[in-house]
């Protein structure tokens, strides 16, 4: 199964890693840690480079991330919230939880931008409020790369570790690879089937 799956990362290449990398930051249908930490697997093995996967990471992750920074900017506050409130569910998100991250960007500024990309969650949602600022998109895309790359690196050297320490247990390395995607699935169906505006709980 690990083979598999890395098969197919590995046939899409880097252009491949690149739209997986802005598709989880549009809408994640796959965890960033499971695309660059197989990534880092396939450097281990020598089958790609650090610096093209590296390249390809950051970039897609700076292009995702720009999609809600341009919904923010162009649609703003009065645009932006009818369409939470109705497609919220989809996003499992409501506009308290906009209104939150907003809150944490201008408690923090610019830099909120930056440090958010180490945390889960955040690392997405704190576009919004950035183009909800009209942040100077020269800084936006700087402090995104700048940050989504630090963050890039760690996993592909995690990946990379992770092949030192089992590349005689595949097996192993299948079930941590299943869990993840296991447990993003399942997060996200239960939230979706759970999901209510907070007015109604």
């Amino acid at each position: 199964m690990t083979e598999f799956i890395i098969n197919g990362i590995e046939t899409g290449g880097y252009i491949g890693i690149l739209v997986l990398m802005a598709l989880e930051n549009i809408f994640p249908p796959l965890p960033s840690e499971v695309i660059m930490g197989l990534g880092g697997v396939l450097v281990g093995q020598g089958r790609m480079g650090f610096w093209p996967l590296l390249l390809a990471g950051t970039v897609g992750s700076t292009a995702g991330n720009y999609v809600w920074y341009w919904v923010g900017d162009k649609w703003g506050y009065e645009r932006l919230r009818p369409f939470v409130e109705t497609r919220g569910r989809w996003l499992t998100m409501e506009w308290d939880d906009v209104e939150r991250v907003t809150a944490f960007f201008q408690r923090h500024g610019q830099w909120a931008v930056f440090f958010a990309r180490f945390l889960p969650v955040f690392r997405t949602m704190i576009s919004l409020p950035a183009g909800l600022a009209h942040m100077s998109l020269r800084r936006f895309l700087a402090f995104t790369f700048v940050g989504s790359s630090i963050w890039n690196v760690f996993l592909i050297f995690a990946g990379t570790l992770l092949h030192a320490y089992l590349q005689d247990a595949q097996d192993v390395l299948g079930w941590i690879v299943a869990a993840f995607l296991g447990l993003g699935l399942t997060i996200y169906i239960w939230r979706l089937v759970t999901w209510k505006p907070r007015s109604e709980r």
